[in-house]
């Protein structure tokens, strides 16, 4: 009877347990339920970073906002300012004083010698040898000396006389009647090809750089054609020249063919208008025949679109007799047509102008006076000469 009475208390509890359950499950359900929202609204889940109890508002875009963009705006980066090339006549400028400075030692050494009381053969000897050790040239040498020799005899030797007779000699010798002038105007309709070419280290890349500032100084519409291409560096170098002045750089994979760069250089050069294609060429010197045969080509394969209008020929003037050995290969590997001296600025030896000259039968045109963008000017022999001699121009 006992345990009956307790099996009715334990049902008991347990139907009661469970009664109180279902009434607090259905109180918490009712909690959470929210009523629906009014016909027309939105609602919007909470974002990243918002309260979930304040949700920050969303903008609304109206009609006037339709054409806007609504991604993230890019910043134009601000055109690089380009350079303002100096003029010609502000390097002319620059090539007197200069040369003043640097080559000064020849032209007063000269004076000196020949503005002694007595002008005896050892005189004569050691101006010889200034000339010589200034690179002018064994035979150039002998026939500025045998002038000298005459007209000093004739005409005197005062201070103001030899001073005169030494700087008209000097004029001479350096050739005032040469064609200095660059061939750089379209030809046919289509732009004029120079084509630079030079060993590496003498400043090849530089000076195509440098030319390209002097032809934009004259209004010339200009295009680079990158042909070093075994050297990674000129490509860049030439590229960042171009930069400066607002000047395209044509180039090519390092390695691959000039030929095929120069091509597309001149292409390129048409199909924009330009006046002038400068086109930079390997240096290296591995052999006579390698050379000839790579610059051979390259003439060629430009030819197929335009003139080769000028062979433009770099050397180093403190090198002396190493460049005129180079200037040598060069002249048969292709037809220069002028020289470009560089370096000419750090160098006591200005008669290199004279001795490159003798050699190629062809002129200076231009000279490379120091490490400044616009330290590359024309060629004047009547300047060159008063530099030499210290003599302020007029």
């Amino acid at each position: 009877m006992a345990d009956y009475i307790y099996l009715i208390i334990g049902i008991a509890v347990l139907l009661v347990g469970g009664l109180v359950g279902l009434v607090t499950s259905t109180v918490r359900r009712r909690g959470r339920t929210s009523t629906p929202p009014a016909p027309g609204t939105t609602t919007a889940e909470p974002r990243v970073g918002d309260d979930a109890e304040t949700p920050r508002d969303t903008p609304t875009r109206t009609v006037e906002d339709a054409d806007l963009p609504t991604g993230p705006v890019d910043t134009l980066e601000p055109a690089p300012v380009l350079e303002t090339p100096e003029s010609t006549a502000g390097r002319l400028v620059r090539l007197r004083q200069r040369l003043a400075r640097s080559q000064s030692p020849l032209g007063r050494g000269l004076l000196a010698l020949l503005s002694r009381d007595v002008i005896d053969e050892d005189t004569w000897e050691e101006i010889e040898d200034l000339l010589i050790t200034a690179d002018v040239g064994v035979a150039p040498t002998q026939e500025l000396v045998a002038r000298l020799r005459t007209r000093v005899k004739v005409e005197g030797v005062s201070s103001a006389s030899v001073q005169d007779i030494l700087r008209e000699e000097l004029v001479t010798l350096v050739d005032p009647s040469l064609d200095r002038s660059l061939a750089v105007d379209r030809k046919d309709g289509k732009p004029a090809v120079v084509l630079v070419v030079g060993v590496n280290g003498t400043g090849k890349t530089t000076t195509v750089g440098k030319l390209a500032r002097v032809l934009v100084a004259e209004d010339k519409q200009v295009v680079l054609g990158a042909a070093d291409t075994f050297r990674a560096a000129a490509a860049e170098q030439l590229a960042t020249w171009g930069e400066r002045v607002g000047v395209p750089a044509v180039r090519g994979p390092e390695g691959s063919d000039p030929a095929s760069v120069a091509f597309e250089a001149v292409r390129t050069g048409i199909e924009q208008e330009a006046d002038v294609v400068l086109v930079d060429t390997a240096g290296r010197l591995q052999n006579k025949a390698g050379l000839m045969d790579e610059l051979g080509k390259v003439k060629r394969v430009i030819e197929k679109q335009a003139t080769v209008t000028e062979v433009l020929l770099v050397l180093d003037a403190t090198t002396g007799q190493n460049g005129l050995q180079q200037a040598r290969v060069f002249r048969e590997a292709v037809d220069v047509t002028g020289i470009v001296l560089t370096k000419l600025d750090g160098s006591a030896k200005g008669g290199i102008v004279v001795a490159v000259q003798r050699e190629l039968g062809v002129p200076v045109k231009l000279v490379g006076l120091g490490e400044g963008a616009d330290d590359l000017a024309p060629f004047d022999p009547a300047a060159f000469v008063d530099a030499l001699m210290g003599v302020t121009a007029s």
